[in-house]
């Protein structure tokens, strides 16, 4: 994808704490990078997904996460995680990620999330919330329900 295909992003610099021996971003950060970057997603749109929690006993758990390693990131490095949702199921968000060095359009990694909807006390999948689904229409501009 094109880097103008994110209407979101959000910035790290990447600490000492997150590379191996070799100043290299440790492969489990990518995740951590992807996590924060889908809550600061939700803060914009804006959807209170704390309260969410609160009101209704339902919460996401993550299926599936993806994560493919392009380019190395390195120690000190400032970049930018771009997140959009790129499916609305009926119980599921599908978020799309890419990791680009601030300012710049090459690559470090992709990656994917998958989120369902669920009930806290008898974990089974639960209706997503109409009021994200949309948010996240309008914020995206497009249909992403499926």
């Amino acid at each position: 994808m094109a880097k103008s295909d994110f209407k979101f992003s959000w910035p790290f610099r990447v600490r000492y704490s997150e590379v191996d021996g070799q100043r290299i971003v440790f492969n489990s950060h990518y995740l951590t990078y992807y996590d924060t970057a889908i809550t600061e997603y939700f803060r914009v749109l804006p959807y209170d997904y704390m309260g969410q929690v609160e009101r209704t006993g339902e919460d996401y758990h993550t299926v599936r996460t993806l994560v493919e390693y392009q380019q190395p990131i390195r120690f000190d490095e400032d970049i930018e995680v771009h997140v959009r949702t790129s499916r609305i199921g009926r119980t599921s968000l599908t978020f799309l990620l890419e990791i680009h060095p601030k300012g710049q359009d090459d690559q470090r990694a992709t990656g994917e999330v998958i989120w369902v909807n669920a009930n806290q006390a008898t974990e089974k999948s639960a209706a997503l919330p109409e009021e994200l689904v949309e948010k996240i229409a309008a914020f995206e501009g497009k249909a992403v329900r499926t």
